[in-house]
């Protein structure tokens, strides 16, 4: 069982009288369980969740969409460095000019 997931007897619910060994069972139980999922988007620790459900979605995809979620990923890097660059070169350029 990953971080943040119930545990089996929570995720399948009302699914009891399904296989729990059939992986498509599990797999529909597991994204129950995701849906059903509440939390504040305003707290770090759900920002830091939804981070995490980006990431397993994107561990779980192939082709095309994992391409696209590496891009994205590597864009968001792209600006982050790029504000933290011009963040520090204003910060040398004003104390040492």
């Amino acid at each position: 069982m990953q971080r943040g997931e119930p545990d089996e007897s929570a995720r399948f619910g009302d699914l009891d009288d399904l296989d729990h060994d059939d992986p498509e069972v599990r797999a529909f139980a597991a994204h129950r369980a995701r849906m059903d999922r509440t939390g504040s988007k305003a707290t770090v620790e759900g920002m830091l969740r939804g981070v995490d459900d980006f990431a397993q979605s994107a561990n779980r995809t192939g082709g095309h969409r994992r391409l696209l979620a590496v891009t994205v990923v590597l864009l968001i890097l792209f600006g982050v460095l790029f504000t933290v660059w011009n963040a520090v070169a204003f910060m040398l350029d004003t104390f040492f000019a």
